[in-house]
């Protein structure tokens, strides 16, 4: 077996507090990668390297690290002696940079994220198995010959594209938005000798990320009184602003499947109008909004609106991939 690297994000999994017994009082990214590695027993004599990224709480998040973590993966998975990468994140964010990276790793090695709902400092501190699975989910995929992307947490693998933080404080907090999961552990904490295909990365490659800013895309939510004034606001700034700030696409968080009210659907058309690229999602946790016959605008699928966010803005630095 090849050797497994550990690059490190922050998120809560490298968070510590003052009282081991109250776990929601505590700061994200103070642990490093290194000193992660070393509290989890089960990697003992593991081929494992380690790298710190960055340092972030996740709800941080943004394309200077989603940048760093870009080199640093493109540089990893192209040494001959990398079996794959773990990537320790924030449960915040985690479910867009696994869509990104969906949409990136353009090498057929495994790419695996995980978290944690709980700090290490914490009583029942989740981190340290996270950890462990993530770090045998790289062995095991490699020894298989699976590639991709995915995420875990709570002994189950969710694929990138798929996974989404559903439960705001429960330790087994994701879940695939109504997809399966791809694997779970058994009761010794090992996964299956023979699991399924993963799904495919888009392989889009690392150069989508070249750009120092990235085109300005934005969320706006469908609801009771959404009369459009949020996007005519956002238009109005957006007119007034540099070139390189100015507004390029917007992803609708709808009601149901794909429903606006008609005064924020009358604002879209205003910023349709004005070159703005209007994407449709759902606020609904499952089923995303799917293309029907007669759509005004495209649908962005089973995402999540940020996720779906996400997506336009590759869609948008290459529209032809």
């Amino acid at each position: 077996m090849g050797v497994v690297v550990i690059l490190g994000t922050g998120g809560t999994i490298a968070g510590t507090g003052p009282d081991p017994s109250a776990p929601w009082r505590y700061t994200a990214a103070q642990l490093s990668i290194d000193q992660l590695v070393s509290a989890v027993p089960g990697l003992a004599g593991v081929p494992l390297e380690a790298r710190q990224v960055a340092q972030v709480d996740s709800k941080d998040m943004g394309w200077s690290v989603w940048q760093d973590l870009g080199r640093a993966l493109a540089a990893e998975l192209a040494r001959d002696e990398v079996d794959g990468v773990v990537v320790t994140h924030g449960t915040d964010t985690l479910e867009e940079t696994a869509l990104l990276l969906h949409h990136l790793v353009d090498v057929p090695k495994p790419v695996v994220l995980t978290a944690a709902m709980r700090p290490a400092t914490a009583v029942d501190a989740d981190g340290p198995g996270n950890l462990r699975d993530a770090v045998g989910l790289v062995r095991a995929a490699a020894a298989q010959g699976r590639h991709g992307v995915v995420a875990v947490l709570a002994g189950r693998a969710w694929a990138g594209a798929e996974v989404r933080k559903a439960h705001s404080h429960e330790v087994d907090a994701f879940d695939g938005g109504g997809a399966p999961a791809l694997a779970e552990t058994d009761a010794q904490g090992q996964w299956p000798q023979a699991m399924p295909v993963w799904p495919a990365a888009l392989a889009r490659g690392w150069a989508l990320l070249a750009l120092a800013r990235p085109p300005r895309v934005e969320l706006v939510c469908s609801h009771a009184d959404a009369d459009g004034w949020l996007v005519d606001a956002l238009l109005a700034h957006s007119r007034s602003g540099s070139p390189t700030e100015r507004l390029r696409g917007l992803v609708v968080a709808a009601t149901g499947h794909g429903t606006l009210h008609q005064g924020l659907e009358a604002a879209l058309g205003r910023a349709e109008q004005a070159g703005v690229v209007v994407w449709r999602s759902s606020r609904t946790a499952q089923g995303g909004v799917l293309s029907r016959e007669g759509d005004r605008w495209p649908a962005a699928g089973p995402v999540t609106a940020a996720q779906a966010r996400v997506a336009l803005l590759l869609s948008l630095l290459s529209p032809v991939a």
